[in-house]
């Protein structure tokens, strides 16, 4: 599965359609098949998951005992919107217009990539988050990840991570 990485702006055409970036194109994996599913997120905002990436998400979802309110309830909200995209011969994404309405996208799009998925913003939303960055992105960062021990190193995870000379001793702080 791919890890995608970028922030690309795009632009929805008449009928509702995006390009999917070539730099963008370029980080699927070929178990993706051009499939897509698109969602609401849990913000503003649109999430746009590569097919296998949902496949392993409905399969997480799957083992919640669908006896339990909240989690029934979770659920439904979880694939409140959720629709299969395929991209067009063009490379172009068809997104519902009831999505779009969701999201408050009119016509320019950000797409931020990250992980397994691709969040679709509206562009003036998008700007306003990150200018609402907290003052102390640093210790927000502490906060996260500061008690995380850094992930071991191995083939499997980090294809070609060997490939790279180590780090001397004098360069490490």
């Amino acid at each position: 599965m791919a890890h995608f990485l970028g922030e690309f702006e795009c632009r929805l055409d008449a009928k509702a359609r995006i390009a999917l970036p070539a730099a963008l194109r370029k980080q699927l994996s070929p178990e993706v098949e051009d499939r897509f599913v698109v969602n609401r997120g849990f913000e503003q905002h649109l999430t746009l998951y590569p097919f296998p990436e949902w496949r392993r998400i409905s399969a997480e979802l799957n083992r919640l005992n669908l006896y339990v309110k909240k989690n029934r309830d979770f659920v439904r909200y979880f694939h409140r919107g959720a629709t299969e995209l395929e991209l067009d011969a063009s490379g172009r994404l068809l997104l519902p217009r009831r999505l779009l309405d969701y999201a408050g996208i009119q016509d320019s799009i950000i797409l931020l990539a990250y992980a397994h998925r691709i969040e679709c913003w509206d562009a003036t939303l998008y700007d306003h988050l990150l200018s609402s960055e907290p003052a102390d992105f640093a210790r927000l960062a502490e906060e996260i990840m500061g008690d995380s021990e850094p992930p071991e190193m191995d083939d499997e995870r980090f294809p070609g991570f060997r490939d790279f000379p180590p780090v001397p001793p004098s360069a490490r702080h």
